[in-house]
């Protein structure tokens, strides 16, 4: 708690908290009241849409991304001027937010600058991978350094404030926004949401090229029911806290900025008007000092949850529950002020959700330099080199070989003949995955273009698409087989669209989509090589092309060096080094299906009265934890060091790793324990540490972990944490389905 509170208290400060008091002293209710709105002008008060007439135009294809981003906008600048929009989302570009900030500053009554904010979840212009890709890297050097990358290029386009890191656990891949996260493990989230808060904040918000970061969306968002977006959550307080809260805990202790709530109602109360989340255990528990704000017109939405009669009942609820920024819809600005007048809500408690604002503002420097970029410096900025050359590395950290059958890969750059087939070998915009707005489709690297540059000059590359990744149309089985006899090894390239996963993209089905399994299926029959690469914003079911297919390898959407990154893979530049962070389920009766289960009374087994299906297999088809090398890694010499550490609060654990094979490699040491026995049933295995290690052929090297034994506790059925005596098993190996098996006991809990 001391580091929470270090981190936290750097966000109350005696000399801006002066500053602060005396500009709330000034401020009318309706200036008041503009700090905590956060309006939209790219949306908003444009074209003469509402907000769903325009999202269903983006959606049909009668407003192309260019076409919108081309029209004329209206963005409030009377509002600006008379100091009643204190925030505005989706305005980028140095030019125009300089513009708009000094009419903030310079023209209104009290000066107060504007909060930029936009969603930039894995990249500027420099796309990286989708966050969901890029945690199976286990590298969190290089986490961090992509959000810091981001931050460097979204704030030198004017913007203050990203709606990141996304750090919702989620264990059903149907949910079409677990693209976003971190997948399925809490301390693994906890560690990956540390990283990126601390990549986009950096050491000092003041810093230029620091944006603020959002911990989103506060809590449990990743567990709907039916993996339905926006859907029910219900689930008990001890889950809730032993899985789901834990990486906003971890983005609280590295000094998150802000917060953002979640849709859903969690237990039968929206969370968006959850005093128990936003003030009790927020604020109260873990500490937080900035601010919360609204996702996207949720305030609204907890009418229509039923939990409040109106809009004024709604922000009544919200406000006094700890929310204190709505974005989108402006219900604050529209009711706030009448139930301050009125004294349903105290003006104290309004100047509460303003000072929390202010203060992060004054954090972030606007006061003393409000024009923090200029467009010079976002031209030089955006798309450099170095941010190119550091998008190609993590990318292709992010990729996870899952099959390799008698070592096909890596290929031979001097095949005489290579066969690309598929509907996402040379499709550029789909590689950016979801959330991608700010890059561009022209500065990716296709996967075919990729091939074609890592392949010798006398290497004919043919291409045949083969069909669509969805429907009926353009399917041409025929030119793809004719490409494939021709060639030595056939590389096919299948997936997802983009908009298949992220938000409001939830899947009945997750297997491939479309025609693309029979096209593999066709492809499959001419006894040639097959090396099948996924381009996906989930785990996908596909036990057929695991059962069939030569060489498997799951690229996810890496973005703009996506080709380069996969070329790099396909021909042996780079040992893949990816692991899984969600499970793969063999089918969607699976889901949810999750590695950390509680332990069952009747495990799966082979006599019938035990827990698994009749017309499938209980365990998944690719577990968490799990990815292959070009090399082999052999794990030895367990040890858990003598009882007296034991006894106190430290457990030492080591085990030798070695490359048993030919090239060097980079192996990810993963810890797990088990509760043998405690006073709530347990999962069967918890991560509880982990070591991305490179070791040369015929390296050993001896990892060492150090488990603090509070780490070992759970939630209690009066919600204490609890840390009890007894035997926990320890695993030690290249996945949480492998290992070595070792075992301590906890004699003394004080």
């Amino acid at each position: 708690m001391s580091n929470t509170k270090n981190k936290q208290e750097e966000f109350i400060k005696e000399d801006y908290e002066k500053r602060i008091n005396d500009l709330i002293g000034k401020m009318t209710i309706e200036e008041k009241v503009g700090q905590l709105v956060q309006i939209s002008p790219s949306i908003f008060g444009a074209f003469g849409l509402t907000f769903d007439e325009t999202i269903e135009k983006l959606i049909n294809g009668e407003i192309t991304p260019a076409e919108f981003e081309a029209l004329e906008r209206n963005y409030r600048e009377d509002e600006i001027r008379q100091g009643t929009l204190g925030c505005m989302g989706g305005v980028h570009g140095a030019e125009k937010s300089n513009e708009l900030q000094k009419i903030a500053v310079e023209e209104s009554r009290l000066g107060i600058p504007i909060i930029f904010g936009l969603d930039v979840i894995h990249g500027y212009r420099t796309i990286f991978p989708i966050p969901l890709a890029e945690a199976c890297s286990w590298d969190i050097e290089k986490i961090k350094e992509s959000a810091r990358i981001a931050a460097k290029e979204s704030s030198a386009a004017g913007i203050h404030w990203t709606f990141a890191p996304m750090v919702d656990i989620s264990r059903d891949p149907r949910w079409g926004r677990v693209a976003e996260g971190a997948g399925e493990d809490p301390y693994l989230g906890s560690v990956i949401a540390a990283a990126r808060v601390e990549g986009f904040q950096g050491k000092n918000l003041e810093n230029p090229e620091s944006i603020l970061a959002c911990a989103k969306h506060f809590v449990a968002y990743g567990a709907p029911v039916g993996g339905r977006d926006y859907n029910t959550v219900d689930m008990s307080l001890q889950t809730l806290h032993d899985v789901y809260l834990p990486p906003f805990k971890a983005a609280t202790e590295a000094g998150v900025g802000t917060f953002m709530s979640a849709f859903n109602d969690l237990n039968g109360i929206p969370c968006t008007a959850n005093k128990y989340l936003l003030t009790d255990v927020l604020r109260g528990e873990f500490g937080f000092n900035g601010f919360v704000v609204s996702d996207a017109n949720s305030i609204p939405e907890v009418v229509v949850h039923g939990y409040a009669k109106d809009n004024k009942d709604a922000s009544k609820k919200s406000l006094i529950a700890g929310l204190d920024m709505d974005m989108s819809q402006g219900t604050y600005r529209n009711e706030l002020p009448e139930l301050v007048k009125e004294g349903s809500i105290t003006e104290e408690e309004l100047d509460e959700a303003v000072r929390r604002v202010l203060r992060v503002k004054f954090l972030l420097g606007l006061f003393d330099n409000p024009y923090r970029t200029d467009a010079v410096k976002e031209e030089k900025t955006l798309l450099c080199k170095e941010h190119i050359d550091a998008a190609r590395d993590i990318s292709r950290k992010s990729i996870v070989l899952l099959k390799n059958e008698n070592n096909t890969l890596p290929l031979k750059k001097n095949l005489k003949k290579i066969a690309v087939v598929g509907p996402l070998a040379e499709n550029a915009a789909e590689m950016l995955g979801t959330w991608s707005h700010t890059g561009n489709a022209s500065d990716v690297v296709t996967v075919l273009s990729g091939i074609k540059s890592a392949v010798s000059s006398e290497t004919e590359i043919i291409y045949a698409e083969g069909c669509k990744i969805t429907g009926d149309e353009g399917m041409d089985f025929e030119s793809a087989v004719k490409a494939v006899n021709e060639s030595d090894v056939i590389i096919a390239i299948v997936g997802e669209n983009s908009d298949m996963s992220g938000e409001a993209a939830s899947r009945i089905d997750i297997n491939l989509p479309g025609k693309q399994e029979e096209l593999l299926k066709e492809l499959r029959k001419t006894g040639k090589p097959l090396i099948v690469v996924l381009i996906n914003g989930r785990p996908l079911s596909i036990p057929w092309v695991a059962e069939n297919v030569d060489g498997l390898v799951e690229a996810w959407q890496l973005g703009t060096q996506s080709g380069n990154a996969i070329a790099d893979v396909l021909f042996g530049d780079y040992n893949p080094s990816g692991k899984l962070v969600a499970t793969f389920p063999y089918s969607v009766g699976q889901v949810p299906i999750y590695y950390n289960h509680p332990m069952s009374g009747r495990p799966a087994g082979r006599i019938k009265f035990t827990s698994k299906y009749i017309d499938g297999p209980a365990e998944p088809l690719y577990p968490f934890g799990f990815g292959l090398s070009y090399t082999t890694f052999k794990y030895e010499n367990l040890s858990v060091l003598s009882e007296e550490n034991i006894i106190g609060e430290t457990v030492v654990i080591n085990v030798d790793v070695t490359n048993t094979g030919d090239v060097a490699g980079e192996e990810v040491v993963q810890l797990y324990i088990y509760d043998v026995v405690a006073s709530r049933v347990r999962p069967v295995k918890e991560l509880k540490g982990f070591e991305k290690v490179l070791l040369q052929p015929n390296e050993c090297k001896t990892i060492r972990f150090k488990l603090n034994t509070k780490e070992l506790g759970f939630h209690d059925e009066n919600m204490n944490y609890v840390v009890e005596p007894g035997l926990f098993k320890v695993y030690v190996g290249p996945n949480s389905n492998e290992g070595l098996e070792g075992e301590f006991s906890i004699i003394d809990c004080k």
